[in-house]
């Protein structure tokens, strides 16, 4: 007799920024999260908060947010999957900080780190920008950046309160 065991793999845990600032922003928001669904379990998602643009000023202000998802890609084919995404939803990358129908970015990806020619995880400036740290601390306040080995409740606490002030919570989902 032959006794065959399957295990599942356990789903990986990332957190996904998501930024739009062209268009419909709040449909473009929904259109993106039906998109990620078809690839992942969504478990959780912070408010929208409308931000002021990073780099380039002169450009409407973003809908930022962050959601957790549980997902069977390996990282590199999260990217992929998550760029065809943006293409299909019409993002064409012309300028850095620029302007974007859509914006998908890999923030955290369970404990992590890689660095590597297309991808940086944790994202680069996950851990400084208010933009990703203000929506990740309402559903993820306990996480502990890998690198840093701060919980983002921590590393929320050391945004000024100027820059907090300019994140404004404009849907709760």
């Amino acid at each position: 007799m032959l006794v065959l065991l399957l295990s599942k793999k356990e789903d990986n845990s990332a957190f996904i920024g998501i930024g739009t600032n062209l268009g419909d922003r709040k449909e473009n928001v929904k259109n993106a999260l039906a998109e990620i669904k078809k690839i992942a379990e969504i478990v959780a998602l912070s408010p929208i908060y409308e931000t002021e643009p990073f780099g380039v000023l002169q450009q409407p202000l973003f809908y930022n947010l962050v959601i957790e998802i549980k997902t069977s890609f390996p990282p590199h084919q999260l990217l992929r999957s998550l760029q065809d995404i943006e293409r299909n939803m019409g993002r064409v990358r012309t300028m850095r900080y620029g302007p974007r129908i859509i914006d998908l970015d890999i923030l955290y990806y369970d404990n992590i780190i890689i660095t590597s020619e297309n991808l940086v995880i944790p994202h680069p400036r996950a851990s400084v920008r208010p933009t990703v740290l203000v929506p990740l601390c309402t559903i993820a306040p306990h996480f502990i950046d890998p690198v840093l080995q701060k919980s983002i409740e921590a590393l929320t606490l050391l945004v000024e309160p100027d820059e907090k002030k300019k994140i404004i919570c404009v849907y709760v989902f």
